[in-house]
């Protein structure tokens, strides 16, 4: 009896051993099919395009961003960015021209209007925007952008703009200095061309397009390339194996994948609106025109009887509001002292013994341009490269300082950049060892502005990830992105690089770096605050603030 017991029990111990022996195995494979699933995303060894099964959730239908994988945590961000990011337009239809908004017949009024203000007060401003026929609009969905401003001081800040989705908008100033302050307000564009510039964002990605040179011997060909080409010609698959970055190809006819011999944009489409839809982008009209005042369009405003305090804060991109002002041209972020380097002397005795990288596009190559100017001793190298594109390297052999620039990998809109010149911004982060005497600047945004949001997260999440890895193996180094900012306008520009694109991207720039341990230069706040005219490359006065804030960060004033 006991024999048989024993005979039962150890058959039951065999058999649960045997069931998990089985369930590891099951589970094994469905782990290692999950994983071919996912790597066939990337390229094969012959660089040709591999279709794939992946699974990923579709967040758009274009540029193969149904296929990515996300983390848990990455997927959370990602919906909440996005959900951020949703402009309040309402589908009402096809709208008339002259039932759009109309800067001409639209108007603001001071709210809170006294006698005086202090400095450190509020202002409320209420706009009420109408259409061209006089009447006033039911919804919001309008793109303004506003400003206090003095010109005798050369003074000037942003407000907020607050949509309450009814044809009324409230902008909201802190008063900064004292004196007469004027207030300025402009539509950017009608909520109409928002609605527009919405569908092409997402429709027509392809609007800026690309292209390659394959060579091979005496063969040449020129194929079109992006983040993205749809239909069933063959492709070359360039995704980076390191980041993931998708960039493909047409297949040259002749020539391998691997004979691509350079990169360079192709051209804008043509022809992307109809005759009602071009309407609404009209120079004079509704791109970029001041809404005047029903009343005093300024107000007068005294000292306060406090004094503000500077405190040092990093990532304070997403505290205080605004971040800063202009007094007397000169830039003043309201979280710390700013330092003017107004001498090169003085920029020499702040870089000295120190490795400066600059990354990005051709608004972060203008601080290469404005150091190399300024500063007699810091000698460009050349290096041969294409005028605009870069690689470039500056020296200062007496100082022992090295400044370099390069630009991002693809999409890029420079003329030529050589193949082996595409480097993604965290591959190169990644080979950096870092340390005190080690600076970083980035700024990564003009060129993301045709894409959905899509692209352009997946972009910085590569940068952050490199960026903490880099802070994490190296804490003293410096790491400052510089943020987007506004430009000229007119209907063609406003399809590619519109005010409202950047806008967009530079609210997810923000939200992903905040808390990262990075120093942001406000160079959004910095173009809409100056009396300027805004442009893409901004002119010498922005940039010197630009870079006084910079250096301040690297070498901020002792307390």
């Amino acid at each position: 009896m006991w024999i048989s017991f024993f005979k039962v029990r150890l058959f039951c111990c065999l058999l649960a051993v045997l069931m998990v022996v089985v369930l590891v195995i099951n589970v094994t494979q469905v782990e290692y099919l999950d994983h071919e699933t996912v790597s066939a995303t990337f390229i094969d060894s012959s660089g040709q395009f591999v279709f794939s099964q992946a699974t990923g959730i579709s967040r758009n239908p274009f540029c193969g961003y149904e296929l990515q994988t996300l983390s848990s945590q990455e997927r959370v961000e990602e919906d909440s960015l996005l959900a951020a990011l949703q402009w309040q337009v309402p589908d009402v239809g096809l709208v008339p021209f002259v039932k759009s908004t109309s800067p001409s017949s639209s108007y603001f009024v001071i709210l809170n209007s006294e006698a005086f203000f202090e400095v450190g007060s509020q202002l409320e401003v209420l706009v009420h925007v109408q259409d061209f026929q006089r009447k006033p609009k039911k919804y919001g969905g309008d793109y303004l952008q506003a400003r206090i401003h003095s010109p005798r001081l050369q003074a000037g800040a942003v407000g907020r703009v607050v949509d309450y989705q009814n044809g009324f908008y409230k902008v909201f100033f802190t008063l900064l200095w004292p004196g007469k302050v004027k207030v300025s307000i402009s539509l950017v564009h009608p909520s109409e061309g928002i609605r527009v510039l919405q569908h092409l964002q997402e429709e027509r990605p392809d609007r800026v397009y690309f292209k390659s040179l394959f060579r091979s011997g005496r063969i040449s060909e020129t194929t079109e390339c992006n983040v993205c080409l749809p239909g069933s010609l063959p492709l070359c698959n360039f995704t980076d194996l390191y980041t993931g970055e998708p960039w493909f190809c047409f297949k040259p006819k002749k020539l391998p994948c691997s004979s691509r011999i350079n990169h360079f944009k192709g051209g804008y489409l043509k022809g992307l609106l109809s005759a009602s839809e071009s309407a609404f982008f009209q120079s004079g009209v509704n791109i970029k025109m001041p809404i005047n005042s029903s009343g005093p369009d300024w107000v007068i405003v005294i000292p306060s009887r406090t004094k503000e305090t500077y405190n040092l804060e990093v990532s304070q991109g997403s505290g205080t509001f605004p971040s800063g002002y202009y007094y007397k041209d000169q830039w003043r972020p309201r979280k710390f002292k700013m330092r003017q380097f107004n001498d090169p002397d003085n920029i020499t005795e702040c870089l000295q013994r120190k490795i400066v990288y600059l990354f990005g596009d051709s608004t972060i190559r203008q601080w290469f341009e404005y150091l190399t100017a300024f500063v007699p001793d810091l000698v460009e190298f050349d290096l041969g490269s294409p005028k605009n594109v870069g690689p470039f390297l500056a020296v200062d052999q007496k100082h022992n300082i090295l400044l370099k620039y390069r630009c991002h990998g693809p999409p890029i809109r420079f003329t030529t950049v050589f193949s082996s010149e595409l480097h993604y911004v965290a591959n190169e982060l990644n080979g950096i060892v870092g340390g005190k005497n080690t600076v970083v600047a980035i700024a990564v945004w003009s060129h993301f502005s045709t894409f959905p949001w899509e692209v352009y997260i997946r972009r910085l999440r590569n940068i952050r990830r490199a960026v903490v890895q880099l802070l994490d193996r190296s804490p003293q180094t410096i790491v400052v992105i510089r943020t987007a900012n506004a430009q000229e306008l007119g209907p063609e520009v406003s399809l590619f690089n519109s005010d409202w694109y950047t806008f967009q991207l530079d609210s997810i720039l923000r939200r992903m770096f905040s808390g990262v341990g990075v120093y942001l230069v406000d160079a959004w706040e910095m173009t809409l605050a100056h009396y300027l005219p805004h442009k893409l490359h901004p002119d010498e006065v922005i940039v010197k603030n630009q870079l006084d804030m910079f250096l301040s960060f690297v070498c901020p004033l002792e307390t």
